[in-house]
């Protein structure tokens, strides 16, 4: 053979090699490929079939109503997202799963909405005739009832979409009506005049859960309030203090316009006192050398500081029994406004009263009351008003943040006006505080303060005659297995009956119940469910509600026909109170207020669970899930009004997430630029990736989306797809005829089944806990590990080469059948749309769906022993991979197939588990010698895998043309060029 002749080239073999085949594309193309998978969703009524399924033991999520008043943001997206994989896990793992999504459609939020496009129109929402109002009202919720529902569906969100629950529904406004008669029956209702949150931008009262805190610069004053009177006592000889006559008293408010209203000073009379006297007044100071002032002790310094005071003295203490002798002239005392129509406001005794809300934190040690304008101050006057009847409510403020018409000095001045922004009444005040010499110092402040959620203006407390459910109130009613009181219910409810996720949820929510005072039902509004009832005023300031069975059950068929625009209706009184036998419609008044809509959202229990076919048994839903804020709202209300209804709790877990901030754990805003919209995320990468991300992520704690993240949820996703990739591809043509018994599979195949074993105990566990990142974290490292990166990177040679009918391959196949099954289903509730795919791809057909299947069963394949020997394998096998990773970057191997390493394993045990195995096979070397002991110095080793060495070497042999090892027997068999087991597989 001449220098020009090559060497015949080897035999191509690949037509001979059992390559996965697959349609299941490497990209995903979500964006556009998962309305079509909704729309077959849609077709197939996916949701009808899964409840058609017998025998199935319900278990329901109740939804918390969102309001119906604009486009989804992203932590709706979290929220329903969660909610879905609640509802589609549960239904899995053999339940009767059902969701009812609903819409809170009454409230502020949504009139609001129709009193922003009056303004535009230049309309007075006041001149605008009440129904035309609720009309409006109705027309605007139920076209964001239809965005938001197609938003929902676009996040792959399984539920009774057809049929939702809607607070404006006749019968659900009739249920609410109903519900709320049921507090007028058991005698918790009651109307009061206490201060309450107000807002005088909306002009109406707020709830708590209707307010958030904002940073607010605020005036404060220092003002002086003058001993008047110094009284007796039995062991203290009052006369050899007179320098108490000549003193004033101190006290700091940062809100200025509540002086006028001012009815007492309180102290606390664990806080250390002094008698102060100014010794040298700064230039600019408005107090004067030898004023005598009272202030506390430790607060002392600071006060002269602010009031420009050079020099003081401390005189002496002063005790709490002299303070309690001590009673004060109001600043204004003794003023004459000659345009006012009458006489002076302020000619009071002004009490020294204790309270141990009283701090020497901050201001003075003496706090301004004002019982109509605080919570503090209301709580001194109802402990002190029979004791001092001359300690009165004032009623100085309209609804509007104006002092009314005839206060003097004041009358017509405004705290905020419309837009929310501070108008006149505090400059005012402290104008005529300065003017009668009364003005210590003053100053401004940046402190968190109360503002409407909705039109972001800073609030007042006001006092207003409002409609309360006393919660400490004895009920007249049968609930009380769990207490008599809407309080003790509540309380025995949280302790005994609710499950918390996570846990600090229970103790955040029962600290609420138990500090909250009684809750307030009526709002000043005109879109809502009123408050179906009726008073008259049996004397002075008692009222008495009609309490009559047949007007309520008038009342709830009429709001069942009409809805509750019935009330509103003209001759409604007549209507509902005529021709009852011991009710005369003259002697009573009809309530027009609006109830608080978190009694509507707190009354859906009733009208789902209770009410509807699809609802539950006993009228109690198994999970509530919502933001970390509904401690304060809906799980709030829904609890407070259970417990006042059917005497408990309306759920029987609670599970909350957290907050969706920036990338940077900032707070999304428009302003700031950092708002990340879900249908963007959907439009570029797919509802699937937004699902993804939700899963991963720690939601009980405040969460983090941005652009770096989401590229990071991409990739988790790419590396899972391919995954299940490799599963179709090497699944493909798999039939019965294949399965191989458990017994009679390899070492290798029967730990993947262990693995699978401990998986679905570990995914049903997790699933029932609402665990979701924890779940997704295992299966996510068990696709990509022990999957990817062991057992498929091992068992390609076998699958590709070995012969159809050799135990090694189908035992692989009969795995890798049992993990798709399991992996494609534990990943349904999660990756709707993509296990969707998966499922279709291997199992083609109208009328299949991976979401009509649930979890499979999975046999005890656990085998302690067998696990604990190939935790050892595979920790040796790490220091094999990771040798050789040495030898591919210094170049003396190109593949793994080219070595045949020496393993030196000092461990006899280890050892013996290495010889039982093909380790050769599972380090990807074409050969490998095990050696007993440490190895040579130079060997190579890993610092966390002790008494393992490998020293690497070359495969000896020809590389085969099938399979590529390298092995000595390769061209001494029939088939030319290959090894004795592809010659083997070539024989067929």
């Amino acid at each position: 053979m001449d220098a020009e002749t090559t060497a015949p080239a080897a035999p191509d073999y690949k037509e001979t090699l059992f390559l996965p085949e697959t349609e299941f594309p490497m990209r995903a193309g979500l964006p556009q490929r998962e309305p079509e998978w909704l729309a077959r969703w849609e077709r197939l009524d996916i949701y009808a079939r899964l409840r058609a399924k017998p025998g199935r033991k319900p278990f329901t999520l109740h939804d918390g109503p969102p309001y119906a008043n604009g486009h989804l943001h992203i932590g709706h997206a979290l929220n329903k997202t969660i909610k879905d994989m609640i509802v589609r896990s549960r239904q899995m793992m053999g339940h009767d799963s059902r969701y009812v999504p609903g819409w809170d459609c009454h409230g502020l939020p949504i009139e609001w909405k129709i009193e922003e496009a009056y303004r535009a129109r230049g309309l007075d929402k006041d001149a605008v005739p009440v129904g035309e109002l609720r009309a409006d009202c109705r027309k605007f919720a139920e076209g964001w009832i239809d965005v938001q529902r197609a938003e929902f569906k676009r996040l792959g969100v399984i539920g009774d979409w057809e049929n939702p629950y809607l607070t404006m529904d006749y019968a659900a406004e009739a249920t609410i009506a109903a519900e709320f008669m049921k507090f007028v029956m058991n005698g918790s209702l009651y109307q009061g005049s206490k201060p309450v949150m107000w807002s005088v931008v909306e002009k109406t009262a707020l709830a708590e859960a209707e307010v958030e805190y904002h940073e607010h610069k605020s005036h404060t004053v220092w003002v002086r309030f003058p001993v008047a009177m110094v009284g007796q006592a039995n062991n203290l000889n009052l006369a050899d203090f007179d320098d108490l006559h000549a003193a004033s008293v101190v006290i700091w408010t940062t809100t200025p316009w509540t002086i006028p209203q001012n009815r007492a000073i309180c102290f606390n009379p664990l806080v250390a006192y002094g008698l102060y006297r100014v010794t040298e007044a700064g230039e600019e100071a408005k107090a004067a050398n030898g004023d005598l002032l009272l202030l506390a002790d430790r607060l002392a310094t600071d006060c002269f500081e602010k009031a420009k005071v050079v020099g003081y003295e401390r005189v002496r203490a002063v005790s709490a029994e002299e303070l309690c002798r001590i009673s004060c002239s109001h600043p204004f005392a003794g003023l004459v406004d000659h345009s006012a129509p009458s006489s002076n406001r302020w000619d009071f005794t002004v009490r020294m009263l204790p309270g141990d809300h009283v701090t020497d934190d901050a201001g003075t040690g003496f706090v301004h009351t004002a019982p109509s304008h605080g919570a503090d101050d209301y709580n001194v006057y109802l402990q002190f008003k029979n004791q001092y009847p001359d300690l009165e409510m004032t009623h100085n403020v309209l609804e509007d943040g104006s002092f009314r018409a005839d206060l003097p000095f004041f009358g017509g001045q405004v705290i905020f006006d419309a837009q929310g922004k501070e108008a006149g009444a505090n400059v005012a005040v402290i104008k005529k505080l300065a003017e009668v010499g009364a003005l210590f110092a003053k100053g401004s402040v940046r402190h968190s303060y109360p503002h409407s959620w909705r039109s972001k203006a800073p609030l007042i407390f006001r006092n207003t005659p409002q409609w309360f459910a006393a919660i400490d109130r004895t009920l007249e009613d049968e609930h009380n297995d769990y207490g008599t009181t809407i309080r003790a219910r509540a309380l025995a409810s949280i302790d005994k009956l609710v499950s918390f996720y996570p846990a600090t949820g229970k103790n955040r929510l029962r600290s609420m119940i138990e500090a909250r005072p009684d809750w307030v039902l009526s709002r000043q509004r005109a879109w809502g469910v009123p408050l179906t009832c009726f008073r008259r005023e049996v004397r002075p300031g008692e009222v008495e509600v009609l309490r009559n069975e047949h007007v309520n059950g008038r009342i709830e068929a009429a709001f069942r026909a009409e809805g509750a625009d019935a009330w509103f209706a003209e001759g409604a009184k007549q209507r509902f109170l005529g021709g009852i036998e011991g009710v005369n419609p003259d002697e009573w008044e009809k309530v027009d207020d609006i109830l608080d809509v978190w009694f509507d959202s707190g009354s859906t229990h009733a009208f789902v669970l209770r009410d509807r076919a699809d609802g539950t048994e006993d009228g109690i839903a198994d999970v509530y899930m919502e933001g970390t804020d509904q401690h304060r709202g809906w799980f709030h209300s829904s609890l407070l009004q259970g417990c006042g209804t059917m005497g408990r709790a309306p759920y029987r877990a609670v599970v909350t997430h957290g907050f969706t901030l920036d990338d940077k754990g900032q707070k999304m805003s428009k302003s700031l630029g950092n708002v990340v919209a879900p249908q963007a995320v959907i439009d570029e990468y797919g509802a699937d990736i937004l699902r993804l991300w939700v899963a991963q992520a720690d939601y009980m704690a405040d969460q983090r989306i941005g652009p770096k993240i989401l590229k990071g949820t991409a990739d988790s996703y790419r590396r899972l797809r391919n995954t299940m990739r490799f599963l179709l591809a090497n699944l493909e043509g798999f039939d019965e005829a294949e399965r191989v018994a458990p017994a009679e599979m390899p070492e290798l195949e029967r730990w993947l089944l262990h693995r699978l074993a401990e998986l679905d105990e570990a995914v049903r566990k997790g699933y029932g806990e609402y665990d979701f990142a924890g779940v997704f974290s295992k299966l996510f490292q068990f696709a990509t590990v022990d999957l990817s990166a062991i057992y498929f990177d091992i068992r390609k040679d076998a699958l590709y080469c070995d012969a159809p009918s050799s135990l090694r391959r189908r035992a692989a196949r009969t795995v890798l059948d049992l993990i798709f099954h399991r992996l494609t289903t534990w990943l349904a509730p999660v990756l709707v749309f993509t296990m969707e795919e998966v499922w279709l791809t291997r199992y083609p057909g109208e009328e299949e769906s991976v979401h009509l299947h649930d979890f499979p069963a999975t046999p005890d394949w656990r085998d302690e022993a067998l696990a604990r020997k190939w935790e050892g394998v595979r920790r040796a096998r790490r220091v094999v991979t990771g040798a050789l990773e040495v030898e591919r970057r210094e170049k003396r191997i190109g593949a793994s197939l080219e070595a045949a390493p020496v393993v030196h394993v000092s461990d006899p045990g280890l050892k013996a588990a290495l010889e039982s195995v093909d380790f050769a096979d599972l380090c990807i070397v074409s050969a490998l010698r095990i050696e007993a002991g440490e190895g040579p110095e130079g060997a190579f080793r890993l610092d966390d895998v002790a008494g393992v060495s490998v020293v690497p070497a070359l495969a000896e042999g020809a590389k085969c043309a099938r399979c590529w090892k390298v092995l000595p027997d390769v061209g001494l068999h029939a088939h030319e060029a290959v090894c004795g087991r592809c010659d083997e597989a070539l024989s067929g």
